[in-house]
């Protein structure tokens, strides 16, 4: 685990002194990423908010509330068993979707963070993560709910939080995704 925390470390450190794309010009803090270093399940988001970008935490606005809420039904939280990244690092502004170059500059970061981690489970939260870890074609409305098994991970997408917020008609569908998540968790871990 030391040398975990270690690699860790360093590459926040490097993610911090990045100024790959333009949002790194206007940011107030990067937005590495946090929860435990051995997480079995890691979940993506899109980028920084407004919130995240002072705070420099991930998710920690009304879709954060509500993703820790539904962690929290499954039995995971990032201060004890999974983890929260996004694809961009640094707040896109008028917290708009990071463009296809964007997300490319900071994909070595989060590809460090999951060989860092090496999650069982990979949770793609909204159509961004979708399309940069699933598929550059794919959308969240098509792939959502659907396991797909590559380099050894588990992924699945489900719905974005802030989406939900928007559009609380798809919460059922996002519990039956944490759901599906909870299950495939105990199976890969012979854990209930």
């Amino acid at each position: 685990m030391d040398d975990k925390l270690a690699r860790w470390g360093r590459l926040k450190e490097i993610c911090q002194g990045c100024g790959a794309c333009q949002l790194a010009e206007r940011r107030t803090n990067v937005v590495f990423g946090e929860g435990v270093l051995d997480a079995a399940v890691m979940f993506v988001g899109e980028g920084p908010g407004e919130q995240e970008d002072l705070q420099g935490r991930p998710f920690v606005g009304p879709a954060g509330k509500l993703l820790d809420r539904m962690l929290a039904s499954i039995g995971l939280s990032r201060e004890e068993n999974a983890i929260i990244c996004n694809i961009v690092k640094c707040r896109p502004p008028g917290n708009r979707a990071p463009s296809p170059e964007e997300g490319e500059q900071c994909l070595p970061f989060l590809r460090a963070q999951v060989d860092i981690v090496r999650p069982k489970i990979i949770v793609c939260l909204g159509a961004t993560a979708v399309r940069h870890i699933i598929s550059a074609d794919a959308r969240i409305t098509k792939v959502r709910g659907q396991w797909l098994e590559r380099k050894n991970f588990w992924l699945i997408a489900t719905y974005h939080p802030a989406a939900l917020l928007r559009d609380p008609s798809r919460k059922a569908e996002a519990w039956a995704d944490m759901k599906a998540v909870r299950d495939k968790l105990a199976e890969l871990t012979g854990m209930s």
